[in-house]
């Protein structure tokens, strides 16, 4: 199977157009749709649905589409190995996060970037759940997730311990205490996060055990937009420690102890455990290693 054949259909799936992925590959329609025919000649299946409006994959495109992505990958990494073999300081370094963990990369970044200044550094938003698998398709090469994957083909490592904290405004009405107890807050109403979380699981849990209502009548997608509606005394919230600890400080917002619920949040550093890291990430993985500072 040849590999320009593979990247021509990846592209013709990615444009969802014959004649724009012509357009991107400097290449006239004809002879992409020559080199997608004989593809699917090699392969004995067909691979797009001719017949529809818009340009759909059949189902054993789907599975071709999954693997051309993973040549792809693997081409990108060779070519990133080469770069390195030139230039040790040069390459690119991807790592996944979610929106909160990924504010713990910043000062390392920093640091990363002061003394590897020809590194490309990419930081994909991704899932939590989603990042071990990106991971083992080698869409990245790094990862920070809060929860022990459970997978023997990734390697995982705590860097960091945060906690969850229960945050209010300074107009609320508790706002002047240190403390309350999980059945004072059958009453708020808490604005939540819309993406699911072994945390947010576990909050929910306390409240049903309790038999106290969580009444979460807003959820947003960012932290950003959580901070300010708390910020607003528009309600109240669970945070993670790192995502308001400047507005605490600032006094944008007030900590209280919730008495029943002490959850902390672990940030685990992961990466392929059979893959071989390029210099650039090995050099990231030390720095963060290295400057690793669990807190209580």
């Amino acid at each position: 199977m040849l590999l320009h054949s593979l990247r021509v259909f990846l592209s013709v799936a990615n444009e969802k157009s014959f004649s724009r992925a012509a357009e991107k590959m400097l290449r006239t329609q004809p002879a992409i749709s020559l080199a997608v025919q004989r593809l699917e000649a090699e392969l004995e299946e067909k691979l797009i649905d001719r017949s529809a409006k818009e340009l759909l994959l059949t189902d054993a495109g789907r599975v071709v589409l999954e693997y051309a992505r993973r040549f792809e990958n693997l081409q990108a990494d060779m070519n990133n190995a080469i770069a390195e073999l030139r230039d040790n300081s040069s390459g690119r370094l991807t790592i996944g996060a979610n929106e909160s963990t990924s504010l713990y990369l910043l000062s390392h970044i920093e640091q990363y970037r002061r003394l590897y200044p020809k590194v490309k550094v990419q930081v994909r938003r991704s899932l939590s759940s989603k990042i071990p698998t990106q991971l083992i398709d080698g869409d990245l090469e790094l990862g920070l997730i809060s929860f022990d994957p459970g997978d023997e083909r990734i390697v995982s490592t705590v860097i960091y311990t945060d906690r969850l904290v229960f945050v209010v405004s300074p107009q609320h009405r508790l706002a002047t205490r240190t403390e309350v107890s999980i059945t004072e807050l059958g009453m708020e109403t808490f604005i939540a996060h819309n993406v699911l979380s072994p945390y947010r699981e576990i909050v929910l849990r306390e409240f049903q055990r309790h038999r106290v209502p969580l009444n979460m009548d807003v959820e947003m997608p960012t932290v950003e937009t959580i901070r300010r509606l708390v910020q607003r005394n528009e309600g109240v919230t669970f945070l993670p420690k790192m995502c308001v600890e400047p507005e605490i400080e600032a006094g944008l917002l007030r900590e209280i102890r919730v008495k029943e619920l002490n959850v902390e949040r672990k940030i685990r550093l992961v990466y392929p455990t059979r893959r071989a890291l390029s210099h650039a990430a090995k050099a990231f993985l030390e720095l963060v290693e290295k400057d690793a500072t669990p807190v209580v």
